[in-house]
């Protein structure tokens, strides 16, 4: 089949144009917005239905297969954490340490911590109360720590696993989720601390709006010990780094290395995880651990059909040797780390998923790899951390998470735009200034 690039990238275009119509303008979900654009795209470049449907298939599937898992534990250890008052035990005990007068700061660290496991929505939810207290008790204004919370959950969100979008996207460039997690965490601090920055600048100059009067927090007597909220979140993500740190050498066999590279597999270490969690609990019945299962995995399946969808898109693109296409037509090679940080942001920006974003941002970047000078281990790292920092920018009113920030928090729409929406073009930019930097160190 011969396809000339004009009319590749001409189908290309209308493909991302549709997803993003059907997402943002006629909310359709993501999952379909995909579907219909895999074959928009593949049947426009002339390919038959036959080998349109079969990619679909493939890439549906193969996405699947790596990161299937690895999604619903997520989720499932997300849920326990928040069911067990775990991520308040968190947030305290960081609110201690940096101190009452700094709780725009803790609020900030805490949101980075607990979005670790958490997608940055529901982390918001858990925490608002706890947000608008700290508020209220210590004078500092109500957006300043909104932003500050809402910035440190979106930094991890969108760069490091077991979140959907740094998930998938290591996924379909193929990074270890060890390395990415470690490094990724190092990206993450900056973009946190960017957010921070600007939440504390703009927010003194809007002043402190009145935070309304609501009832607090249920007492938990029986929440769990700040050691036990805590581990669940960090033996994972030891485990997995460690074994990335294991298998960049050639190994010997022996027991302690099988042991470590057995248990920092994502899957084996997330279940750990899943399992320190339930112990955060004094009891559990029957109902309830029934209820917190129930919902990770029914949450983790909306998740799975958007990130099987864009493994699938992924696959018909691949189908269409737009890489080489592009390859011989562009410089890509001058543009590097650049083309895929802004594609994505380009994406994000338009249709208002970091999930759907990165996702569609993988699938075009990927048969780009090499003429871009990034088809190596550490090209495709670097890749989905570009990706990642495109993800974040620019989150304004077609963003959910928006939304959420400015209904828990009650933030008015010219409060949100200038103060969360430009934090998060800092957040963009900062993280990718980190990956830049990082492209000449590792």
């Amino acid at each position: 089949m011969d396809i000339s690039l004009l009319r590749v990238l001409f189908c290309l275009f209308a493909g991302i144009l549709v997803i993003v119509l059907l997402t943002a303008k006629y909310r359709v979900h993501a999952f379909f917005a995909l579907i219909i654009a895999c074959f928009l795209v593949g049947l426009g470049v002339g390919m038959p239905l036959d080998t349109v449907l079969t990619s679909v298939k493939d890439g549906f599937g193969n996405i699947l297969k790596s990161l299937g898992l690895i999604i619903v534990l997520g989720t499932t250890l997300g849920g326990i954490l928040e069911y067990t008052g775990s991520t308040q035990v968190m947030a305290n005990a960081i609110l201690r340490i940096v101190g009452k007068k700094h709780s725009d700061l803790a609020m900030s660290l805490t949101g980075l911590v607990v979005g670790l496991p958490i997608f940055c929505d529901s982390g918001y939810i858990v925490l608002s109360g706890l947000n608008k207290s700290l508020a209220r008790s210590t004078g500092i204004s109500i957006v300043i720590m909104s932003v500050s919370l809402a910035t440190g959950l979106y930094a991890v969100h969108c760069l490091i696993p077991p979140h959907p979008g740094a998930s998938a996207a290591a996924g379909i460039i193929g990074v270890d989720f060890g390395k990415l997690i470690l490094v990724g965490t190092l990206v993450a601090i900056p973009a946190m601390l960017a957010g921070y920055l600007w939440a504390n600048y703009a927010g003194r100059k809007i002043g402190n709006p009145i935070v309304p009067e609501e009832q607090a927090f249920e007492s938990n007597s029986l929440r769990p010990s700040t050691i036990k909220a805590f581990l669940p979140v960090l033996v994972p993500i030891l485990l997995i780094a460690l074994k990335s740190f294991l298998t960049i050498e050639p190994a010997t066999a022996n027991n302690w290395l099988t042991f470590f590279t057995l248990f920092g597999d994502p899957s084996i270490a997330l279940t750990i995880g899943i399992l320190l969690a339930f112990n955060t609990a004094r009891s559990w019945t029957k109902a309830s651990m029934s209820k917190v299962l129930q919902e990770g995995v029914e949450k983790a399946g909306g998740i799975l059909v958007i990130i099987g969808a864009g493994g699938a898109f992924g696959a018909v693109l691949a189908a269409t040797k737009i890489g080489g296409l592009l390859s011989e037509a562009l410089p890509l090679a001058s543009m590097g780390l650049f083309f895929p940080f802004l594609i994505t942001s380009i994406i994000k920006t338009a249709q208002g998923s970091s999930t759907v974003a990165i996702i569609t941002a993988a699938s075009i970047v990927l048969p780009l790899l090499a003429a871009l000078g990034l088809d190596t281990p550490t090209g495709h790292l670097l890749c989905v951390l570009a990706m990642g920092a495109g993800s974040m920018m620019i989150s304004h009113a077609n963003d959910a998470y928006f939304w959420v920030i400015a209904k828990f928090s009650g933030l008015e729409m010219k409060t949100m735009l200038s103060v969360y929406s430009v934090a998060t073009v800092f957040m963009g930019l900062t993280s990718f200034a980190i990956v830049y930097i990082l492209s000449f160190i590792l």
